[in-house]
């Protein structure tokens, strides 16, 4: 069994890594789980998707309070 590692262990060791160490440890995780990179739903691509309603859906989103507090306080800490 691996050694139990603490959660602030394991941020600053992700920390420390470079860009392309934590990309390689995030695709390596995937593929254990059996995913791959992409949209998330099978047979599309990102592409595929409408670039105006994704743009509307950012500006909605942009405008609920409750997401600009929960972002500002994460921000924050």
């Amino acid at each position: 069994m691996a050694s139990e590692e603490s959660n602030e262990n394991r941020k600053e060791r992700f920390k420390a890594m470079t860009s392309a160490d934590r990309k390689a440890l995030i695709r390596a995780k995937m593929k254990d789980q059996g995913l791959q990179e992409g949209s998330g739903v099978p047979g599309k691509d990102l592409s595929s998707y409408d670039q105006d309603e994704i743009w509307d859906l950012i500006q909605v989103t942009s405008c609920l309070p409750e997401i600009q507090t929960k972002d500002n306080e994460s921000k924050g800490s």
